[in-house]
């Protein structure tokens, strides 16, 4: 039997995140080798672990996978999470991919200079409510069905699910005319698994705070 997937990357959000959202989403538990020195990012380099001398890296299925949306892309396939077809695969990432801009945008929100904040805040909400969300909402308001794709889970859902909580503790009032998305939010946040993700003690990230940010510029400055 296959061990647990190892997610190796230092102890905040950024680009793991997502992956961490997946996995636990589709019932999988795993593994974290946290790095904290410069020292360990270079052991890891050395020893030919990240392809491209880069972070998030997991070990899964004896692969050293590298490259975010790749590792999402495979954990979604392997654990049903990628739509019935090709075409709902296509819709799955196009999905995915418009979401990923705002999603960056909120995830190195913490690592900007104090002078660039505001600016950023004020673009973030302009693009969730203007742009990203009543796309969404769209969606499914167009088929009426409980999830983006197909009526069932998919990996889509699980990252807007995870991008909604992201963005609220930016700004708690983003939702207030999404009432489609809302009720999104609370179906994906009740699945067994999704729901023992958010409780406290587990896996999932606060959001980044100082001591987190000094932590990962030493790491790759």
């Amino acid at each position: 039997m296959a061990g647990k997937p190892i997610l190796h990357y230092f102890d905040g959000r950024a680009r793991m995140e997502s992956i961490r959202w997946l996995l636990a989403a589709a019932g999988v538990e795993f593994e974290e080798k946290i790095m904290k020195t410069r020292e360990d990012l270079e052991k890891l380099r050395k020893d030919g672990s990240l392809m491209f001398q880069q972070v998030p890296m997991v070990e899964i299925d004896g692969m050293k996978l590298v490259q975010t949306r790749a590792i999402l892309n495979y954990i979604a396939a392997k654990y049903n999470l990628y739509g019935k077809d090709i075409k709902e695969r296509a819709l799955i990432d196009m999905y995915s991919e418009g979401m990923a801009d705002l999603n960056e945008m909120v995830l190195l929100y913490p690592y900007l200079p104090s002078r660039d904040k505001d600016g950023r805040l004020t673009q973030i909400k302009e693009k969730s409510r203007n742009r990203y969300f009543p796309a969404f909402e769209k969606v499914l308001t167009s088929h009426g069905q409980d999830y983006l794709v197909g009526n069932r889970l998919s990996k889509a859902d699980v990252h807007l699910t995870e991008l909604l909580y992201h963005t609220e503790e930016l700004d708690s009032t983003v939702l207030a005319n999404f009432p489609l998305l809302k009720a999104l939010r609370t179906r994906v946040s009740n699945l067994p698994t999704v729901k023992k993700f958010l409780q406290p003690g587990s896996q999932r990230k606060p959001f980044d705070d100082r001591k987190c940010v000094e932590i990962a510029r030493k790491l790759f400055s």
